[in-house]
């Protein structure tokens, strides 16, 4: 009677099982090399691997089948299942992106332009075009606006601030996860209009951000493509932007798109202030650099 075939479970636990020191040499190596490289083996080949572990192609080929694996297609396959179902959130979302992708530098590439159109393209809607018109207008208004963003996106809300300065605006940035943040929404006045990146669930940051500016009567922007309404519902004005396919890892192109667009469309309701901010800055980076400087 045949064994029933093993889980995606059981075989990786078998990598670490006692019945593996019973193996050839050339197969407890590649155990080992599993267990600690698990993303590095979704994106190589078996020459890949054969050269990091020492050990000839057809080597690696057997020993993988040794392990209990059909292939090295079913080992990948059944890394990227286990780690799924190990972890939620970023490392899953790159897992799926890289076993879509498949092996190599150049298939990793070409899949990360071809999400990069997609999600670009969601940027000609005429309904998000709307939201981008209706945002520049309402933050024309501001005497100042405050971009947020946290984790990676804090790096957007930053640049944004900057790009902002530069055209003659004046702006603050809400960049703190956790406690932190308590003290720079401290700063948040009359007269503000919130421009915030954000993404997925309803953080705690972006909550309590949102119920501060409700509370001070301040409009909310956000760029966002969340479908948690206690996330959306909370913004005056919504651009949806999108962050590549469900499930997979997170691009950022789209957002800093908008931002540029955006930072453009202000420059474009007021060019003589913008103007005269950038000939400010030129007649700063002189006398801070000397009259070489551009």
């Amino acid at each position: 009677m045949m064994a029933e075939p093993r889980t995606s479970k059981e075989l990786l636990e078998g990598l670490r099982s006692d019945s593996v020191v019973q193996l050839p040499p050339a197969a407890r190596l590649l155990a080992s090399f599993v267990l600690a490289n698990r993303l590095a083996i979704l994106t190589s080949s078996a020459a890949d691997i054969a050269s990091r572990v020492g050990v000839s192609d057809a080597t690696v080929i057997r020993s993988v089948q040794a392990l209990g694996f059909t292939g090295l297609p079913h080992l990948k396959q059944v890394l990227t299942a286990t780690m799924s179902a190990e972890a939620e959130g970023p490392a899953t979302d790159l897992s799926h992106t890289l076993a879509e992708a498949g092996e190599g530098a150049r298939n990793a590439l070409d899949l990360a332009l071809d999400l990069q159109r997609e999600a670009m393209a969601s940027l000609d809607d005429p309904a998000v075009r709307q939201a981008m018109l209706d945002a520049i207008a309402l933050m024309h208004q501001g005497q100042r606006i405050v971009t947020y963003g946290i984790g990676p996106t804090a790096h957007l809300a930053r640049y944004m601030a900057s790009i902002l300065q530069r055209s003659g605006r004046v702006a603050f940035t809400l960049d703190a996860a956790g406690i932190s943040l308590a003290d720079q929404l401290l700063a948040l006045r009359e007269g503000d209009v919130v421009l915030a990146m954000t993404y997925g669930r309803a953080y705690r940051e972006i909550v309590a951000t949102s119920q501060e500016a409700r509370r001070l009567g301040l409009p909310v922007v956000m760029i966002s493509d969340s479908a948690d309404a206690k996330v959306t519902a909370r913004a005056q004005v919504l651009i949806q932007a999108r962050r590549g396919r469900t499930g997979h890892v997170a691009l950022h192109a789209t957002t800093m798109a908008a931002l540029e667009a955006l930072s453009l469309g202000l420059a474009g309701c007021d060019g003589t202030s913008a103007l005269g901010s950038l000939v400010r800055l030129n007649q700063l980076r002189r006398l801070v650099m000397g009259p070489d400087a551009s």
